[in-house]
């Protein structure tokens, strides 16, 4: 039986490890504060991470997902993209902040195997602060840090073209910056091949 995995603990190490720049100490201290659910949150309402604690875990697995991406020959030699620790572990690890205290416990009625109804644990979705998702993020954390622009157009369009504005602005920032692309495969793997709908 393998040993269950701690992922404050890997998300805390790598961050700490690889994200140096002025502000991201305070960014750290937030997201681990009480004013920040972070580290408890799911990552979403019925689908991937709908637990507690699925939000960090997504979090690590799309840094897990990206830096295997990135360190393939091909992505590398072919298309160039060669990325610090830093800019992989700030566009992995905090693409999802948007989703800090946006999650709250409720319940919701679903039938057993006998078709009969039950109320079961669930989250609601309650955004105080409806500012879109990935421009979201990279609000959050400019208000500590400051990013590059293609670790703040990486985290903006993370959601590639299951996102809801513009197609054209989309196709144009995954062009233009490629670590939005890869960003994007990864939060995808990680979304659909690891974590799922357990």
């Amino acid at each position: 039986m393998s040993e269950k995995i701690n992922f404050k603990e890997k998300f805390v190490e790598i961050y700490s490890r690889d994200i140096n720049r002025e502000g991201a100490a305070e960014l750290l201290s937030y997201l681990e504060s009480k004013a920040s659910d972070f580290f408890t949150a799911p990552a979403s309402l019925r689908y991937h991470g709908a637990y507690e604690g699925g939000l960090v875990e997504h979090s690590v697995n799309v840094y897990e997902c990206l830096t295997e991406y990135l360190s393939r020959g091909r992505v590398k030699e072919v298309y160039g993209m060669d990325y610090g620790a830093e800019s992989v572990a700030i566009a992995a690890l905090l693409h999802d902040v948007c989703k800090i205290n946006c999650y709250k416990p409720g319940t919701r009625n679903v039938k057993d195997e006998n078709g009969k109804w039950q109320s079961v644990p669930s989250y609601d979705y309650d955004d105080k602060l409806p500012y879109g998702h990935g421009e979201k993020s990279v609000y959050i954390i400019t208000g500590y840090m400051r990013l590059s622009r293609e670790e703040a157009f990486a985290i903006r369009y993370h959601m590639g073209f299951s996102g809801i504005e513009d197609k054209r602005n989309i196709g144009d920032a995954l062009e233009r910056f490629p670590l939005a692309f890869a960003l994007n495969v990864a939060d995808m793997e990680a979304t659909y091949f690891l974590e799922g709908s357990k």
